[in-house]
């Protein structure tokens, strides 16, 4: 392993001893890949030969049909059994396409292994950039060596792209800044479901990539585009949490979002630093419902800080 960033490239020339990337690599990413080793697939049908997968990093929407087996999300790579087995029960067709909502690794670590099955991926332009290149996630305190050449996405779009599969219209279409640079939602049209990626987090704070692009804003503006694009009946699947979502749930996630980003707005704008603004808990009327997960209400207050 070499990574380069921070205060390890200048110590090394550039490149990390063995011993340094070991070190640097028990952190937030590996622990969540050792989790996926092990974790079970969970499998949830919708309608329309739409299925959702929980259990390999971010919720995998799967349509099935003579077209081949058509993947919103590809997970991490270490759960492939589990996640092979899930998607022969889900029917024999092929693994075909895989479309990638945006470049971190719990959505897209499972590309190389994907494509080398058969699936064409399909992402924002800027996706494959960060996939291509070296990138940092400050955040995690994480460097990502660039993908293997199978893992790079092989069509990329700049602002909306559709498709026809399996009797389906699919449209993508690119948020702008949000959680990443390159976030895009995937809505099946006749069967009214929209995967939203990582703009939307079920019942918990999400995270906001800075280093790639995010902003507090840039996730409101999300979900409000999601929530125009919803109807009362829709389907919403999200990143993260729990994998069957509406849009009475969407609006919820919003209104947190707005009401932490302007709390913690106020506290910036009389001069509170970070540390302090996490002391008076700006978080506090949302933090038994959505701060239970990775992101605490003091690591979410300070992604919102960083953006107000």
């Amino acid at each position: 392993m070499c990574c380069v960033g921070g205060a390890a490239f200048a110590a090394t020339a550039g490149w990390l001893t063995p011993r340094q990337a070991f070190a640097e690599a028990r952190g937030l990413v590996s622990l969540i890949k050792d989790s996926a080793a092990t974790s079970p697939i969970m499998t949830y049908r919708l309608r329309n030969n739409i299925s959702v997968l929980e259990g390999s990093g971010g919720n995998i929407a799967v349509l099935t049909g003579s077209d081949g087996k058509l993947l919103v999300d590809g997970g991490i790579s270490v759960s492939r059994p589990q996640l092979g087995k899930a998607l022969a029960e889900l029917g024999s067709e092929p693994i075909a396409h895989l479309i990638n909502t945006h470049w971190h690794f719990d959505h897209a670590d499972g590309n190389e292994w994907l494509h080398a099955a058969g699936a064409k991926i399909i992402a924002h332009e800027n996706t494959g950039k960060h996939l291509s290149g070296i990138q940092r996630v400050e955040d995690w305190d994480y460097n990502f060596l660039p993908s293997p050449a199978g893992a790079i996405p092989a069509e990329i779009f700049a602002k909306d792209h559709s498709l026809k599969l399996n009797g389906a219209s699919i449209s993508l279409k690119y948020f702008g800044p949000a959680h990443t640079d390159g976030d895009i939602s995937v809505m099946f049209a006749e069967a009214n479901i929209l995967h939203v990626g990582d703009t939307y987090w079920n019942g918990i704070y999400p995270f906001i990539d800075y280093s790639t692009g995010g902003s507090i804003d840039g996730m409101i503006s999300a979900s409000d585009a999601n929530l125009a694009a919803a109807k009362s009946d829709t389907i919403i699947i999200p990143g993260h949490g729990k994998p069957v979502s509406n849009r009475a749930e969407l609006q919820e996630f919003r209104d947190m979002l707005v009401a932490i980003r302007d709390n913690v707005g106020n506290l910036k704008k009389q001069g509170k630093t970070r540390d302090e603004t996490v002391a008076a808990k700006p978080t506090a009327a949302f933090d038994a419902k959505w701060g239970q997960f990775v992101i605490d209400p003091g690591f979410f207050t300070r992604l919102v800080y960083e953006g107000v």
